[in-house]
């Protein structure tokens, strides 16, 4: 059993674990996703920039030395040394640091460039070339320990050319860089993610955790009073709180399902135990008198009766039968006209019913006639000197019914049933409702001990609540609201 336990909370904790694992990877995922895209749109915007940026600059200034040279005639001694007003070659290095090497007419080197540009077959051309600004341009040309474009220009008149020259592999290098930079960063937000979505889910799981844990406890001992641990107001603290609840729900259930059958034990032993002696009285009936044989045929008959009324009371408070029954609008003064019609004629005792402001509700008129009809009953017989009428005085008071009857926009109302019996001693008056409870004058009349305790689960099924009080000049009045009407004044 206990292995079984085990294993029952080790899966629940795995598929909670799998929850947080899936949570934490997708959190990941998306991270990664995003940055991903990202770092990838960002670099590739940044790598275009900076490449046309250098080649613009590198076309500026080929087209800066064509123009030169077309429209002035340029010899290789102009570009051979540096002039300290600003001459052809110091426009030419100044714009972007370009390498100048330049070409005399048989492209020998008049003046080498730093570092050295090598010299092809169609630069000596372009040097012997008549035309002037003829031009001629190499890509990715491996110089020393870099990679340069390089482009030559001719002097014209077979004087020579100008060679120049831009490095890239440094900007190549500086983008290789910002590349690595950018799959370091990327990887860093993938890590912190999965990072804080393992805390994140971790956080919004710990509570499940203990959620699963207080339902496998439930599950494993039985034992509903279980206390669950609820913080915060999201879903998962609503779940929690539901639960809660529910469990309270149960274990009151159970409670009172506990409280019923022994107190329906301790009920039941006093009627089987008379009928019992009684039914042992009858195998010696013959020897009895006739007087004695009719008053033990009398108290079986009594005794029957009382365990009749016993067993089907026991079994609608057991099966919670006016649950069951649908609402629906219903005017309680409807009701009260056919409890004192039936009260009359099953007592043959005067019922009044007295109405005042709206006594329609929404509620279960089986469950409320029940309610009524005890209160009648329970009148009748305390009142036994039937001098006055018994009075059902129904009463509307405008006030909403409360969602425990299951319905908005009703009226809350009153019924009480008022009697000129002996009354119900002030320290019974908070007991009078209980299951099984009867005052100790009360003990020698017939009765369950259950008829105020139904109408107690009646009221309280329509959102209201149960009253007893003392009248002036004797007598009770007993009753109950529906809806939120207040309790028993005096």
């Amino acid at each position: 059993m206990r292995s079984g336990a085990r294993l029952r909370r080790w899966v629940a904790r795995a598929r909670l674990s799998s929850l947080r694992t899936t949570f934490t990877v997708s959190f990941a995922a998306v991270a990664a996703a995003v940055t991903v895209l990202v770092g990838f749109l960002s670099y590739d915007a940044a790598a275009r920039l900076v490449r046309v940026d250098q080649q613009t600059v590198f076309e500026g200034v080929v087209q800066d030395l064509l123009d030169e040279v077309r429209h002035s005639a340029l010899t290789p001694a102009d570009f051979a040394t540096a002039d300290a007003d600003g001459g052809p070659r110091d426009e030419l290095i100044r714009p972007s640091g370009t390498v100048v090497q330049v070409l005399g007419p048989d492209a020998s080197v008049v003046d080498r460039g730093h570092p050295p540009l090598p010299v092809g077959a169609d630069d000596r051309r372009i040097a012997a070339a008549r035309p002037a600004g003829q031009l001629v341009e190499h890509r990715d040309v491996d110089v020393g320990d870099g990679m340069y474009r390089v482009a030559t220009v001719s002097l014209g008149d077979g004087r020579g050319a100008v060679q120049i020259a831009q490095e890239f592999s440094d900007t190549e290098d500086l983008l290789r860089e910002l590349q690595q930079r950018t799959v370091l960063l990327v990887g860093a937000v993938v890590i912190a993610a999965g990072l804080f979505g393992w805390w994140l889910a971790r956080r919004i799981t710990s509570r499940l955790v203990r959620l699963a844990g207080a339902a496998e406890d439930v599950a494993r001992t039985g034992r509903l009073g279980i206390q669950v641990p609820v913080a915060g107001y999201d879903e998962v603290a609503r779940l929690g709180r539901s639960f809660d609840r529910m469990l309270g729900r149960l274990a009151q259930s159970e409670e009172d399902q506990r409280r019923l059958v022994q107190d329906a034990g301790h009920e039941l032993r006093t009627p089987l135990t008379s009928l019992r002696t009684n039914i042992s009285m009858l195998r010696r009936i013959d020897e009895l008198p006739p007087a004695a044989r009719g008053e033990l045929v009398a108290d079986l008959a009594q005794e029957s009766r009382e365990l009749t009324d016993l067993v089907n009371e026991l079994v609608d408070l057991a099966a919670g039968q006016s649950d069951r029954e649908p609402l629906q609008r219903v005017a309680l003064a409807d009701i009260a006209e056919d409890v004192a019609v039936a009260a009359r004629r099953r007592t043959g005792r005067a019922v009044t019913v007295r109405v005042s402001g709206d006594t329609v509700v929404d509620g279960r008129p089986g469950a409320l006639q029940r309610a009524l009809s005890n209160l009648v009953d329970n009148a009748a017989k305390f009142d036994r000197g039937g001098g006055e009428p018994i009075d059902i005085v129904v009463t509307g008071t405008g006030v909403p019914v409360g969602t425990s009857a299951g319905a908005d926009g009703g009226a809350a109302v009153r019924v009480e049933v008022l009697d000129r019996g002996p009354g119900i001693a002030e320290e019974d008056l908070d007991r009078v409702f209980d299951r099984f409870y009867r005052a100790p004058d009360a003990r020698s009349l017939p009765g369950s001990g259950l008829g105020l305790s139904i109408v107690r689960e009646v009221a309280a099924a329509h959102g209201g609540d149960p009253f007893a009080r003392r009248r002036e000049g004797g007598g009770s009045a007993i009753g109950f609201t529906v809806g939120r009407g207040g309790g028993g004044e005096d």
